[in-house]
């Protein structure tokens, strides 16, 4: 891979990993619920987690999916099924960590690196890399270049969202507002199943 190439590929990460998805609004309700150190397992999950999806993908996973289309649209149903439940449990949240919802917590790290597996985004941004960027000459060099791009900038990426949820924990203090707050950001993550679906 020429280093323009790589650069690119840096590019490609960034962008997908920073922009709106399901693991970014879940990170961003998660800042607002519990806190930017609570929510560091979920920021590690989602990072690790990913990187082994990548991994399967450029090894040869994403090749199966395609010849068998029926294992693809089980994937995406149970994303979807399991997407809907986060959404769901995003939205009925009703205080901040600490005020007395005992039972609520944020993502542990194992929950976020398993949703990688069905997370609508998460295969498409795999699968398009290894597509885009291996290169089937060098196909071990070219799986472990795109795994160390998506490394270097996916953790700090996902940070922002959690760091930006953080931020707003002050002003969403009001249970009115968080209220409201967590009904959209369930709405939102709702509304990520919507590429899965067309």
């Amino acid at each position: 891979m020429t280093l323009d190439a790589f650069l690119a590929l840096l590019v490609y990460a960034f962008v997908t990993s920073i922009t709106p998805g399901p693991n970014n609004f879940m990170l961003l309700a998660s800042g607002v619920n519990f806190g930017f150190t609570k929510t560091i397992p979920h920021m590690l999950g989602i990072s690790i987690g990913f990187l082994v999806l990548l991994l399967a993908v450029g090894f040869g996973l994403g090749a199966v999916l395609t010849a068998f289309p029926v294992l693809h649209t089980g994937l995406k149903i149970a994303g979807g099924a399991y997407l809907l439940y986060l959404a769901w449990k995003i939205a009925m949240s009703r205080s901040l960590s600490g005020k007395g919802e005992a039972k609520a917590r944020p993502m542990r790290f194992i929950d976020a690196a398993a949703f990688q597996w069905v997370n609508p985004k998460a295969w498409v941004m795999a699968i398009t890399a290894m597509a885009v960027y291996a290169n089937p000459e060098h196909p071990f060099l070219s799986v472990a270049l795109i795994s160390i791009a998506f490394t270097i900038v996916n953790l700090p990426s996902v940070s922002v969202w959690a760091g930006f949820g953080t931020a707003l924990r002050g002003f969403l203090s009001d249970p009115v507002r968080l209220k409201w707050f967590n009904i959209a950001m369930g709405v939102l993550l709702v509304a990520t199943l919507w590429p899965m679906l067309r």
